[in-house]
């Protein structure tokens, strides 16, 4: 039976003890646990959350992205240096909290362009930083999931062709791929077929409508897609991730300008619509 969680970037891109009633609440609607951006720069928060879903019994993922200061792709090894150091640093906040999961476009940085064509080498600096930082997290049970973004918000991997390159590129155990059903929505001929060809390797799903509202009320055939999850066996985490303005800072930083629905809509909606399909796909 896969596991549900929600996404705390609805509201917010740095968790703090302010936010648990809302961890408390996603988990009295059903919620198997959430997901956050490790967007708090002390590090004891992250300590201290661990201690508390432990004791309410919610499990947790992680996220976060790469700025062009620390950029695995950039031909210049001091920025190379930098995004492992950033990685390492994301995986200790994992084990912190009791994760399991580094999700999110580790593969390079966000927003950042070159406005030329892709470099086969820019897949090789990827890979290399990807596979140290999972020699460390190797240490620590972190599986690293690179996530393929749509092209407005990176160039190196938009597809899952591209992704299924990257983490065979890497060859490492701790590197494996995730989908989001927003970004595939815009960069894919199919979803279903998206999925099949990202199977070998998938670990992490995000079930995202296509305007990052709540799922159901879009056109993304969610019950087609958790159909296709199940039969090619994925039985892991299917979290929504759904934006608000919430957080202007993180909003403004995704170009995320009006809300799409009110956030416990989202939550409440959402999760009663995924349990659906869940369970008319025969999970």
């Amino acid at each position: 039976m896969p596991k549900l969680g929600f996404n705390l970037l609805n509201w917010t891109a740095s968790v703090t003890e302010e936010h648990y009633p809302h961890i408390e609440r996603l988990k009295a609607i059903g919620y198997d646990g959430i997901e956050i951006y490790n967007g708090n720069a002390d590090t004891a928060a992250y300590t201290h959350l661990g201690a508390h879903l432990k004791e309410i019994g919610m499990d947790i993922t992680n996220v976060t992205t790469l700025d062009a200061e620390a950029n695995p792709v950039s031909p210049n090894a001091s920025v190379r240096s930098k995004a492992l150091d950033k990685i390492k640093w994301n995986i200790d906040r994992c084990a912190d909290c009791g994760s399991n999961i580094l999700a999110g476009p580790l593969h390079s940085a966000f927003a950042t362009f070159t406005r030329s064509n892709i470099e086969e080498d820019e897949y090789k600096r990827s890979a290399e930083v990807l596979y140290s930082a999972a020699e460390y997290s190797k240490q620590a049970n972190v599986i690293l999931c690179p996530e393929a973004l749509n092209r407005f918000e990176c160039y190196l991997c938009n597809t899952m062709e591209q992704l299924v390159k990257l983490v065979e590129l890497t060859g490492h155990s701790h590197v494996k791929g995730m989908f989001d059903t927003h970004h595939a929505n815009i960069e894919e001929k199919s979803l279903p077929d998206a999925i099949k060809t990202i199977a070998p390797h998938l670990a992490h799903v995000h079930l995202s409508e296509n305007d990052r509202g709540a799922p159901g009320s879009g056109h993304i055939d969610f019950l087609e897609t958790i159909k296709t999850l199940k039969s090619v066996g994925y039985d892991g985490w299917m979290t929504i991730e759904a934006f608000s303005r919430a957080d202007p800072d993180f909003a403004n930083a995704i170009n995320v300008w009006r809300e799409f629905s009110l956030a416990w809509d989202i939550a409440e909606s959402g999760y009663a619509h995924l349990s659906k399909c869940i369970s008319a796909a025969g999970h």
